[in-house]
C-alpha cells in the first residue's frame, strides 16, 4: 500500500472507526467491565480479536495502520525489508530527513552541508522508498515526530515508528510506540506485529495550568515520580479535568518524553483541543469523523469517575499546584523545581554559569511553545536585555518555521541574539558541533538548559563534561537571558543596561496561528504508482552503506565456553552501546557503525575505565569495539553483561544488531529496557535477567559462560546459565526470559526477518 500524499487517507481512517462498534462491544463482553481508552484501540487493531489477553503477560499480534521512520534508522530498516522479496510496502510508510543534519552554524548553512555530505545516504532512502511505495520527506522538511503530528497521527489510530519518540502522536490520542527497524519491517511486510499486551498505568490531571507551569513540567514530574524504568511494560494513559484544559501539542510534549520513563506509549483521550488542532493542519475530514466516534475515543465513563480500579497503577496531579521544574543532569528524572538548582548546583559543584540554552526539538517546537517563549524574549527586548549566553532556536517543521517566520517570533529571538537551526533535530542527539564554539573546552564541565528530552552523558554534544538540563522552553529562555542556573523567574529580577530591575511577566503562549499555518516549502515526494523500475543503488565500495547478509541459524547446540567481552556497571544506555554523534554516519553500514560498540559502557572492571575491556583470547587491553572485532574474526562467539534497565534511551536496533553481527550469544543484564529487548530477541540474541541480581557481582571478567537446556527453550522457563573460572570451578545460576513462542522461532531462525523471509518464500511457491 502506496503513501500517495502527505496525510493520512480519510479512506483509511474511516475504515478504522467502522470497525470500533463491534470490536469495543466484543472486547468488553470479554473483560467483563469498562475500558481504557488505550484497550480499546488495541483492542480494534487486534489481529485475532478472540486471542488470550492479560496484561503484561500474553504477547498478541496487532495490525499497525502505519509505519514512520527517521533516516538514521530507516537505512537499517530499508535495508532489511530488500531482502524480504516483495515489491511493495504493505502498510502506508514514509521515511523522514532528520538526523543527519549537523548544528554547526545556522539553519541555511547547515543544511546545505548536510545536503553535500549525505548525497548517498539521501539519494538511497527517496530511491528506495520509491521502489517499494514509502513516502519520502527530504532533509529540512522537519523532525518526524513533529510531521507525523501534523500530516499522520490520528485519533483511535495504530502506528509504529523507529524511533523512541514516536508516542509524541498520543497528543492526538494515538497508540504510537516507538520500535527497532525489523519490527518496522514485519509490518511493512504485511505481518502482524507482536508485542506483550502493555500493564496500564493512569495519570489522573486536575486543576489547571497557570503561570510558569507547562505541560512540559507535567512529564517532569512524572519522570520523578516513575523514574526512567517505571513505566517499562506499560502505556501512560492521562485523563481527568486537567488534560481537557491542555492544548494538542502540550499533549504531545507530555507523550513523547514518556520515552524517558521506559513507556510503551503514552496516549491522551480525543477531545475539543485535538479537533481544534486536526482543523488547523487542514484535516476537517478527520476532525468530523472522529466526532462521529468521539465516545469510543475514549476511556469508558466508569473509568473516568474510578481510574483507580482499571489501572494498574494511578498518579494524582493537580496542575494548579505544579510549579516549574528542571531536571538533570545526567538522567531526565533526576527533578527539581526551578527555584531549587541554584542551591542544588553550589552543593554540587557544578558551574552557575550557562554555556548554552536550546529551544525546540521534537518535544518543544509547537507554535504554542515558540509564542510562550517569544513572549519573554519580547519583554527583554523591551527592557534593552539579550540573552547572556549561546541561544540556540530549532523549529521542528518547515511549517512551524515558516508560521514563526511570518508572525514574528523569529525576529523576537533574533533579537536576542539568537541562531535559528535548520528543521532537524540537530543538537537534541547530538548533531552539535561545539569545535569553534568560543570559550567551550572539551573536558571541562559546563551547563547547558534545554527543552529536549534526553540528557545522557554526551548525548548533546559529544562532551562528557556537559551537564544538560531539560526545562519547559518559556524557562530556557529566562535562564538564558540571566545566564545562571541559580536565576529563579517567578521571583528574582534581571539588572537591564540602564540599572532597572525587570521582573519577567508571565509567559503568554498562542495555541494556534491566528492566520493558519504557513506551510512553507513543502518536502513530501509520493511515490511512483509503480516503482518497480525505480534503481536503489548501493555501491559495494560505499562506506556509508551495505546490503545486508542474513544472520546464520542457530545450530542447535548450548553456548559454550563464551568470554565476557563486556561487563558494564550503571547506566548501559543505547547510546553507551551504539553512540550516535559522529556515527550516525554509518547508519546504513552495518561494519562501519560497529566500531563504535560498546564504546560508552563503563567497565565493571578496572576501576571503571570507560570502553576499555580485556581480549580473553590475547590477555590484551583494547577498546570494545576492538575486542569486539578480534573475536568475530577468530570466529569467537562472546557474552556480555548488563546492569539495571539495560538499553534504556532510543530505538537504535544498531544496538542490536552490532553485537550479533560480531557474535555476541548472550546478553544477560539486572533489567532490559524494553525496546532494546525486542530488539536483541528480533536479531537472534539471547537476553536473559538475572533471576538472583546479586549473581551479577559473582561474575569475573575472566569467567566464561555457557547454557544448559537452550534446546528446550520455553515461554517461561529459565534458562541455566553455567560459569567457569579460571581455575576451573563451576557455578550457575537461573536467567529468566521473556520469550514467546513466535520469539523463540526468530532465535532458532537466526533473526525475526530470516524467519519471516522463510514464510514469504513458502507464500510464493
Amino acid at each position: 500500500m502506496a503513501q500517495v500524499g502527505p496525510e493520512t487517507p480519510i479512506e483509511l481512517i474511516n475504515g478504522v472507526y467502522a470497525t470500533l462498534d463491534e470490536r469495543i462491544a466484543v472486547f468488553r463482553q470479554r473483560m467483563g467491565r469498562p475500558l481504557t481508552l488505550a484497550e480499546k484501540i488495541l483492542a480494534n487493531h487486534l489481529d485475532d480479536i478472540d486471542e488470550p489477553v492479560d496484561r503484561g503477560v500474553t504477547y498478541n499480534d496487532f495490525r499497525p495502520d502505519r509505519v514512520a521512520m527517521q533516516d538514521a534508522t530507516a537505512q537499517m530498516a530499508w535495508l532489511q525489508f530488500m531482502t524480504s522479496g516483495l515489491d511493495e510496502v504493505a502498510v502506508p510508510t514514509t521515511t523522514h530527513c532528520d538526523h543527519l543534519i549537523l548544528a554547526r552554524e545556522d539553519g541555511k548553512k547547515d543544511l546545505l552541508a548536510a545536503l553535500e555530505n549525505n548525497d548517498e545516504v539521501f539519494d538511497f532512502l527517496e530511491s528506495v522508498s520509491a521502489r517499494y511505495g514509502g513516502g519520502f520527506w527530504k532533509p529540512g522538511s522537519g523532525i518526524i515526530h513533529q510531521v507525523v503530528l501534523e500530516n499522520y497521527a490520528f485519533p483511535g489510530g495504530m502506528m509504529i515508528g523507529t524511533d523512541s519518540h514516536t508516542p509524541n502522536a498520543g497528543g492526538l490520542g494515538m497508540v504510537a510506540i516507538g520500535v527497532g527497524g525489523a519490527d518496522a519491517v514485519d509490518v511493512m511486510t504485511g505481518f502482524p506485529w507482536n508485542v506483550r499486551w502493555p500493564k496500564l498505568i493512569g495519570v489522573n490531571l486536575t486543576g489547571e495550568l497557570s503561570g510558569w507551569a507547562a505541560p512540559k513540567d507535567v512529564i517532569l514530574k512524572v519522570a520523578e515520580i516513575l523514574t526512567v524504568k517505571g513505566g517499562t511494560g506499560a502505556i501512560v494513559e492521562y485523563s481527568g479535568p486537567g488534560a481537557n484544559s491542555m492544548s494538542c501539542t502540550g499533549k504531545a510534549t507530555i507523550c513523547n518524553m514518556g520515552a524517558e520513563i521506559g513507556a510503551t506509549t503514552s496516549i491522551f483521550g480525543y477531545d475539543d483541543a485535538m479537533a481544534r488542532y486536526l482543523k488547523a493542519t487542514g484535516r476537517e475530514a478527520t476532525a468530523d469523523a472522529a466526532n462521529a466516534v468521539a465516545h469510543h475515543l475514549r476511556a469508558d465513563d466508569e473509568v473516568l469517575a474510578d481510574p483507580a480500579s482499571y489501572y494498574d497503577q494511578v498518579i494524582e496531579i493537580d496542575l494548579s499546584t505544579l510549579r516549574p521544574h528542571i531536571n538533570g543532569p545526567h538522567t531526565p528524572d533526576l527533578a527539581r523545581e526551578v527555584s531549587a538548582l541554584g542551591d542544588e548546583a553550589e552543593a554540587n559543584g557544578w558551574p552557575m554559569e550557562i554555556s548554552a540554552a536550546l529551544i525546540g526539538s521534537c518535544t518543544n517546537s509547537s507554535y504554542e511553545d515558540i509564542t510562550r517563549a517569544a513572549s519573554i524574549a519580547r519583554q527583554a527586548a523591551a527592557a534593552g536585555l539579550t540573552a547572556k549566553t549561546k541561544l540556540m532556536i530549532t523549529p521542528g517543521s518547515e511549517q512551524v518555521r515558516a508560521t514563526i517566520e511570518r508572525d514574528g517570533l523569529l525576529a523576537d529571538f533574533e533579537a536576542m541574539g539568537a541562531v535559528v537551526l535548520a528543521n532537524a533535530c540537530g543538537p537534541c542527539i547530538g548533531q552539535w558541533d561545539r569545535s569553534e564554539e568560543e570559550g567551550h573546552v572539551p573536558g571541562q564541565p559546563n551547563v547547558i538548559v534545554t527543552s529536549y528530552n534526553r540528557n545522557f552523558p554526551k548525548r548533546n554534544d559529544g562532551d562528557a563534561a556537559t551537564l544538560a538540563f531539560v526545562t519547559s522552553p518559556e524557562t530556557v529562555m529566562a535562564l538564558a537571558l540571566s545566564g545562571r542556573v541559580d536565576f529563579d523567574p517567578l521571583s528574582e529580577t534581571l539588572t537591564a543596561p540602564d540599572g532597572t530591575e525587570v521582573r519577567l511577566d508571565v509567559p503568554v503562549g498562542i495555541e494556534l496561528p491566528p492566520q493558519g499555518f504557513d506551510e512553507g516549502e513543502s518536502g513530501f515526494t509520493a511515490p511512483p504508482e509503480d516503482g518497480s523500475d525505480v534503481e536503489v543503488v548501493v555501491s559495494p565500495t560505499s562506506d556509508r552503506l551495505q546490503l545486508l547478509e542474513p544472520f546464520p541459524a542457530w545450530d542447535g547446540n548450548d553456548f559454550e565456553d563464551l568470554p565476557i567481552g563486556v561487563k558494564a556497571q550503571g547506566k548501559f544506555t543505547t547510546d553507551h552501546i551504539s553512540m550516535a554523534g559522529p556515527w550516525l554516519k554509518y547508519r546504513g553500514h552495518l561494519e562501519n557503525i560497529s566500531g563504535n560498540l560498546y564504546l560508552g559502557a563503563v567497565s565493571a572492571f578496572n576501576e571503571g575505565i570507560v570502553g576499555m575491556g580485556k581480549n580473553q583470547l590475547t590477555g590484551e587491553r583494547m577498546s570494545f569495539p576492538d575486542i569486539a572485532r578480534a573475536y568475530h574474526e577468530a570466529g569467537q562467539p562472546w557474552a556480555v553483561i548488563g546492569d539495571e534497565n539495560m538499553g534504556e534511551g532510543s530505538s537504535r536496533e544498531h544496538a542490536a544488531m552490532e553485537p550479533r553481527f560480531r557474535g555476541v550469544q548472550l546478553i544477560v543484564a539486572r533489567s532490559f529496557a524494553r525496546i532494546h529487548e525486542t530488539n536483541l530477541k528480533k536479531q537472534g540474541i539471547v537476553p536473559l535477567t538475572f533471576a538472583d541480581p546479586a549473581d551479577y557481582d559473582r561474575i569475573g571478567e575472566d569467567d566464561r559462560l555457557g547454557t544448559d537446556g537452550l534446546a528446550d527453550l520455553a515461554p517461561g522457563q529459565p534458562v541455566t546459565v553455567t560459569v567457569t573460572t579460571p581455575d576451573g570451578d563451576t557455578w550457575s545460576f537461573e536467567g529468566n526470559h521473556t520469550f514467546s513462542d513466535d520469539q523463540i522461532q526468530w532465535f532458532k531462525a537466526g533473526s525475526a526477518l530470516a524467519m519471516i523471509r522463510r514464510q514469504i518464500e513458502a507464500g510464493a511457491s
